[in-house]
């Protein structure tokens, strides 16, 4: 998986999968393997930082199946219970196995010098000084990008950015959805042992472990996997009050599906339509496979929709998913600056094409998976300032109640990791005069 990674810049979670079925793995196997895999690609930055230490040439220079070994090799022995020994033999069999016998003595050399001394010590020792450099000690200690850093910290504050960082690399919980009109949350917790119900969704289910297709509601479809600040997005929008008509509602970005599946079954409980539109043929595919009728594969700046037509519409914006770090380890690594800067005049378009498609005293809710200023603040102000007939007004229902869940405008609101224990969900709602 690491592998396929780094060479076809696959997405591990979306590979994992596959992964474990082919080896047919299970249960505590299955864990281990998904910790092995996720975790390496998680601390991959502070891995090589000590990599590096270890190394006599640099890390350029190595070749890149023997790097992907050795931090698989590095996170066994820094951050998982297994014996040195084993942790040693195992990667350096590998090695050799794929590579040649001299690979494999020098992979023994390293990661006897990577075993000398706990993840702390290493992390005190190859990253900066905290006194002189705080953002570059945070991000070799926590495994960040130094520019991620910088816009997170912005974003929240230096007080709680370490614990942010942190909740960044914590193993993500498993959260299902229940979608109402196909099963009940009850019913759902019915199916899950240990199960617990989300804190602030009234359709979430928490997972202790274990693999959720198992449960006959999410094999059959009736429910999902979707993190629950996902989950408040959708219910931003269904439960936002309009003026007048509601009878039909949009998803103008819907793939991959998750929040238009349980858009469609609150609007069919509220007798209202939903139309699910995705620029990506491959993706509006996924989004009817998960049991949305309506799929329209369009350009979302370009809707084949008239001005005025729908009563709510929900913009789900592509964005940078700086808030998601937990459930995409490699993410952090694809990012650049520079994808930002690409992404925001997209993103103030989408806005606006979906203010055009709100009838007046409709609602639109804006939302990205970044917490970052210029992908939410900035550009939900710009598109006001644009437009007087279009105001921002509170976000209410399950989300507005959220606690300290404050966004940065009045009214919106800001999900976190460390906080809510959700990914980085920012909200806005408003209104067509």
């Amino acid at each position: 998986m690491v592998k396929a990674v780094r060479v076809e810049d696959a997405y591990a979670n979306l590979v994992l999968p596959h992964v474990l079925a082919r080896l047919g793995l299970e249960g505590r196997d299955a864990a281990f393997a998904t910790e092995l895999a996720s975790g390496t690609l998680r601390f991959q930055g502070l891995y090589d930082a000590v990599l590096a230490a270890c190394v006599d040439r640099p890390l350029a220079k190595v070749e890149a199946k023997v790097l992907d070994l050795l931090r698989l090799g590095t996170h066994q022995l820094l951050s998982m219970r297994v014996p040195t020994h084993a942790a040693i033999a195992t990667t350096v069999d590998l090695v050799k196995s794929k590579v040649g016998p001299g690979a494999g003595g020098f992979a023994n050399a390293v990661l006897r010098k990577v075993a000398a001394q706990p993840l702390d010590a290493w992390a005190s020792q190859v990253a900066p000084d905290a006194a002189t450099d705080p953002v570059g000690h945070l991000a070799v200690a926590t495994s960040h990008p130094r520019w991620e850093v910088e816009v997170l910290g912005e974003a929240l504050g230096a007080a709680e950015l370490p614990d942010l960082l942190a909740a960044d690399n914590a193993r993500p919980r498993v959260v299902l959805v229940a979608r109402p009109g196909r099963v009940s949350t009850d019913q759902l917790l019915a199916q899950v042992p240990q199960g617990s119900s989300t804190p602030h969704s009234p359709y979430g289910v928490e997972l202790e472990g274990g693999n959720p297709m198992t449960i006959p509601a999410v094999a059959a479809g009736l429910a999902g996997v979707q993190d629950e600040g996902s989950q408040l997005v959708a219910l931003a929008l269904a439960e936002a009050s309009v003026e007048g008509r509601d009878e039909r509602w949009l998803d103008l970005c819907a793939g991959p599906g998750g929040k238009a599946a349980l858009l469609d079954a609150l609007a069919t409980r509220a007798g209202a339509t939903l139309v699910a539109n995705e620029r990506q043929p491959h993706r509006a595919r996924l989004v009817r496979a998960g049991g949305v009728a309506r799929v329209v594969a369009a350009d979302g700046t370009r809707p084949p929709f008239r001005p005025g037509s729908f009563d709510r519409v929900l913009v789900d914006a592509p964005c940078s998913g700086l808030g998601a770090l937990r459930r995409r380890p490699e993410a952090r690594w694809r990012r650049r600056p520079e994808d930002i800067a690409e992404l925001v005049p997209l993103q103030r378009e989408l806005l606006r094409a979906a203010l055009d498609l709100v009838r007046p005293g409709g609602v639109v809710v804006y939302a990205t998976c970044s917490p970052v200023l210029a992908e939410t603040r900035d550009v939900v102000a710009d598109v006001l300032a644009e437009d007087p007939t279009v105001s921002l007004e509170p976000v209410g229902g399950h989300a507005g109640r959220v606690p300290d869940a404050a966004g940065p405008m009045p009214g919106t609101v800001q999900l976190w990791p460390h906080r809510h224990g959700t990914d980085a969900m920012f909200l806005a709602q408003l209104r067509r005069a």
